[in-house]
């Protein structure tokens, strides 16, 4: 991010000088990269947000196919998925703003994904095992490496 500076006035520039560039412009680092997600976290909040989706696609399906035999169910298993991929849609959200209080749900949603691939293992629901452990290995990856939780931390100080 370039910005003008007084005559006068030198601040330093990413190089560590004090001189300014051409035409009195200073070359300064983006807020983004100063107190922004790394990119490790921003795959995590992008693959949560593509689970929350897919979760909540998946109740309004549920929704859809409403039996009277099955009435009950149906409904309280449509509602709960809603709610549960709803849920991971607003985590998602919280970790790419560096939200603390979205890190443990999201955290436990992933140990869930790998509870359910590890049940899906054998059979014919093993590509659906490997659909569900990897993308929840990445993300559990993504938001415990040291520069993700020390992002998270710094999020919550400022916030």
């Amino acid at each position: 991010m370039l910005s003008t500076t007084e005559p006068g006035n030198k601040p330093p520039n990413r190089s560590g000088s004090s001189q300014p560039l051409p035409c009195g412009l200073v070359d300064t680092p983006s807020p983004y990269s100063r107190h922004g997600a790394p990119a490790p976290l921003v795959v995590a909040a992008g693959l949560t947000l593509v689970e929350g989706l897919l979760t909540v696609m998946y109740g309004l399906s549920e929704a859809a196919h409403l039996t009277s035999q099955r009435l009950v169910m149906g409904v309280s298993t449509a509602l709960f998925f809603v709610a549960y991929g709803a849920a991971m849609v607003l985590c998602a959200w919280g970790i790419s703003r560096l939200r603390t209080w979205a890190r443990g749900p999201v955290l436990l949603a992933q140990l869930i994904w790998l509870g359910l691939a590890w049940n899906f293992r054998h059979g014919d629901t093993l590509p659906l095992a490997i659909g569900l452990a990897v993308p929840a290995a990445v993300v559990l990856v993504g938001m415990l490496l040291p520069a993700s939780v020390e992002a998270l931390e710094r999020g919550h100080d400022e916030s």
